[in-house]
């Protein structure tokens, strides 16, 4: 950590030393440094170049690519913090998140959302991924990243040349790109809940100092309960980022550095009431508590027993929830030689962190769950909390809900996601008969490291709202006792999973070597181009899990506290073969491709079409699975090493005085073979393998509408996407893949006069399914965000953001086939109203 801070120390003095002159240089990736708050912050030029997933930045309305960008004045009117919230608020795009940076779920036009993370889509940070694999268990790179007011701009590319210009990311590419001190300025910017326990406070400042020197610091801290009533600081953190830059008259060197540390409740699914049929449920809250306000994390119900990765005694505590930890550096230069432009970006990431998940299995009334494992006469007492030890003499009334949650408390630990990423590029624009020819060729090298822990415990707890979940014991009539302190299994429970611990540990490695060439020429109004990548992936390490056959029973009795004596649940501690890992040891290839044309009938008016092919590898979750020979390494399907990922695409590019209309019509097909977990029609998760093909076909708007103090940005996504085939599963055939509304919009209407911004973010979706079995419903929903930001004096702003203003019940995601005979399903719902107070000084 020492070597860190005088990392950090020396990057600072060494900018803050130089004499102060004027910085007369900027290149085409950097965002403005000017203030959001101000009041005379223009808007963003209609011709802005975008850098994202190309070869080389320019005008939209000259490229044939589908990109989108939210630029820093944009961001504070979304309502949400979130990284994956505000990436919702992009065409195309879908988003799974309840509000927390973790436990969410990204995909692009109709492509399958097939769990957690973003398979398809790569978010990076300054042109370089957080991690090469957007979907590592529990583990995407939205908690290795955060928004404040440091950053610049959102850009993505959706399809297109996403696919040859990033590994892993055919679906779209996703960056968000910092301030680097263009311009002297900052701000600082306090923020507080308004009802609810959060305090945040922003700071960025930038500035050219003189000799070709400039610099950039920002990040954020903040700490409280959250919106949610969970009965402790669920959220507490922050980061801090720093650039400084060395212009010269042919280019530049940037050196960067950053450090992350931040803690989130994880806000799992939860339990609501679903009756009705299943094409039109109706979903309510149980009386008591309130799916909006409450979750699963507890005051109450936090430590629990357990054994490490190396099968020692240990406490987790659920109560951690999802943390990142981050420490970058890295390095970029781009300069000019007799016509070339070479630009190199590099980065190390020291990543580690941890993930706490309350996941239900079963939730049903008390005294009906403790006849189910205890038999008649079941004795249920309280297991924690402040009446410890009681025996609860009426179960119907437990926790003002009657209710008693068997659910697995899973603790994720990621000792080591290090990755290391360089990308060389070389380019150069030649004269060529009447056009221009512009070619680009790179190198694309990084090394990803998965060192991961699975943990499960299995917890009886009772569902109570504000954070009064409490741990419950069960014993038999006779007094026997089935746990420990709350703690029906170390592991599943045989009487439900019986031939599963699911105890399991990686060490393991991944390389990428990337070539990629492309050229573009463009002669008058037309311009044709294509590209292409060859991915080469050598994967090397470790997996331990009695999944992987042959090693053992996976369980032993462990006296894990050290009483002296082995409780039942003691008896059959989940472990870990460790004398016996599997191993892992394969490489794959692919090669990715994309052709394009763009014509510029006017000035105004662009017309585009394109077609790629491109591919994503599979990481760590085609572990544990029969796809593995864990002998020797190899993968017994080697198809299952890529998924491939087709797209077409045709669209109209309108700009003229304050009207911007981009009209796309899509189509995309991938071939999927991984491990889903899926929920039956009673709600409990199953691990299914899926061996299928996909197809989306749709249309998506962007438009942005100006006149006067008026404006109104507008986009929406018309995908139809089914199961083409299902090598498992012929039934699945022809269904919409779950998740999957056909229509989803955002709009945001704003009025600025003056001293004054007021206006709306509103999302919506419609239905979708619950389950590729396509009979459960989620409904469709309309969630508006209303904003109002006053400036009485100059470079002061004071703001008021409004989340979800009406309440809406906006399920993300419902864990049910279909209704269940009891009518408790568990579901995971965005945030209630939430409103946020700021308060921003500009300098």
């Amino acid at each position: 950590m020492r070597h860190w801070h005088l990392m950090v120390s020396t990057l600072l003095a060494t900018a803050l030393a130089t004499p102060a002159l004027a910085d007369t240089a900027s290149t085409a990736r950097e965002g403005a440094t000017k203030p959001a708050a101000a009041p005379d912050k223009p808007a963003v030029p209609a011709g802005k170049t975008f850098s994202t997933g190309v070869a080389k930045g320019r005008d939209l309305l000259d490229s044939a690519i589908s990109a989108s960008t939210l630029d820093e004045t944009d961001l504070p009117k979304l309502g949400t913090s979130s990284v994956v919230g505000i990436i919702g608020n992009l065409p195309g795009i879908r988003a799974e998140t309840n509000g927390i940076d973790g436990l969410s779920g990204l995909t692009v036009r109709g492509l399958p959302l097939s769990d957690d993370g973003s398979k398809f889509m790569q978010i990076q940070e300054d042109g370089l991924p957080v991690l090469e694999f957007g979907d590592i268990k529990l583990a995407g790179p939205d908690l290795f990243v955060r928004a404040d007011i440091g950053l610049s701009q959102v850009q993505a590319i959706r399809g297109g040349s996403a696919s040859t210009f990033a590994s892993n990311s055919p679906g779209g590419v996703i960056n968000l790109i910092s301030k680097t001190g263009e311009t002297a300025g900052g701000a600082v910017q306090f923020g507080a809940g308004l009802g609810y326990d959060m305090k945040r406070a922003d700071f960025d400042y930038g500035a050219p100092i003189g000799g070709g020197w400039r610099f950039h610091i920002g990040g954020f801290y903040r700490e409280g309960e959250g919106p949610r009533a969970i009965g402790y600081t669920g959220f507490r953190g922050g980061q801090v980022k720093l650039n400084v830059t060395r212009q010269f008259a042919n280019g530049y060197i940037r050196l960067y550095a950053k450090y992350l540390d931040d803690k989130q409740p994880a806000y799992s699914t939860y339990p609501i009431v679903v009756s009705g049929t299943n094409e039109s449920p109706t979903y309510t809250n149980i009386p008591g508590v309130d799916i909006l306000k409450d979750a699963k994390e507890s005051q109450f119900a936090g430590a629990y027993l357990g054994v490490d990765k190396n099968n020692q005694p240990t406490t987790f505590d659920q109560r951690g929830g999802a943390r990142g930890e981050v420490r970058s550096i890295g390095a970029e230069a781009q300069f000019e030689f007799g016509g070339w432009t070479i630009t190199d970006k590099f980065r190390f990431s020291s990543i580690n962190g941890e993930f706490n998940l309350g996941n239900p299995l079963i939730t049903a009334p008390a005294g009906s769950l403790a006849m189910m494992f205890a038999g008649p006469g079941a004795v249920l007492s309280y297991a924690g909390g402040p009446n410890a030890g009681q025996v609860i003499t009426n179960p119907a009334t437990l926790g003002g809900t009657g209710l008693l949650s068997m659910h697995n408390a899973v603790r994720f630990d990621y000792d080591n996601l290090d990755n290391v990423t360089n990308d060389l590029r070389t380019s150069k624009v030649w004269t060529v008969g009447s056009g221009k020819l512009t070619s680009s060729a790179g190198l694309y090298l990084s090394s990803q490291n998965i060192s991961s822990y699975i943990s499960i415990a299995t917890v009886l707890q009772s569902i109570a709202g504000d954070g009064a979940g409490t741990p419950i014991n069960l014993a038999t009539a006779s007094g026997f006792p089935l746990t420990q302190d709350g703690v029906l299994a170390y592991g599943f429970p045989a009487a439900i999973y019986p031939t599963s611990t699911f105890h399991r540990r990686v060490d393991a490695k991944y390389r990428v070597l990337a070539p990629y060439a492309s050229l573009n020429y463009q002669l008058g109004k037309l311009a044709i181009g294509g590209s292409v990548r060859f991915d080469s992936g050598k994967v090397r390490g470790v997996a331990y899990g009695t999944e992987l056959g042959g090693r053992g029973t996976g369980t032993a009795p462990i006296d894990l506290n050290g009483n002296g004596t082995i409780s039942l649940p003691e008896s059959q501690v989940a472990i870990l073969p460790l004398s016996q890992p599997g191993k892992v040891d394969y490489d794959y290839h692919y090669t990715s491709y994309s052709v394009g044309a763009n014509y510029r009938i006017a000035e105004p008016l662009s017309v585009f079409a394109r077609y790629s092919k491109g591919a994503r590898a599979s990481a760590e979750r085609i572990l544990f699975t029969p796809a593995v020979n864990y002998a020797t390494g190899q993968l017994n399907d080697p198809a299952i090493a890529v998924s491939p990922v087709k797209q077409a695409e045709a669209g109209l590019k309108l700009r003229k005085g304050g009207v911007t209309v981009f009209v796309t019509g899509f189509w995309a097909s991938t071939k999927e073979k991984s491990l889903q977990i899926a929920n039956d029609a009673t709600g409990r998760p199953r691990a299914i393998t899926v061996d299928r093909t996909y197809s989306a076909k749709g249309i998506e708007l962007e438009s942005d509408f100006r006149r006067g103090p008026f404006s109104l940005a507008l986009g929406a996504t018309y995908a139809k996407a089914k199961i083409d085939s299902d090598s498992t599963d012929a039934t699945l055939v022809g269904n919409r893949p779950r998740h999957q509304p056909s229509l989803f919009f955002n709009a945001r209407p704003q009025f600025e006069q003056g001293i004054v911004t007021i206006g709306t973010n509103i999302n919506g979706t419609t239905s979708s399914y619950a389950q590729d079995s396509n009979i459960l419903k989620q409904p469709g929903y309309v969630v508006v965000s209303p904003f109002l930001f006053v400036r009485p004096l100059p470079r002061v702003e004071l703001g008021v953001n409004a989340f979800n203003v009406f309440n809406r019940l906006a399920l993300v995601s419902v864990a049910a086939a279909a209704i269940p005979a009891g009518g408790l399903v568990n579901a995971q719902a965005m945030n209630g109203r939430t409103v946020t107070g700021t308060l921003r000084y500009s300098f």
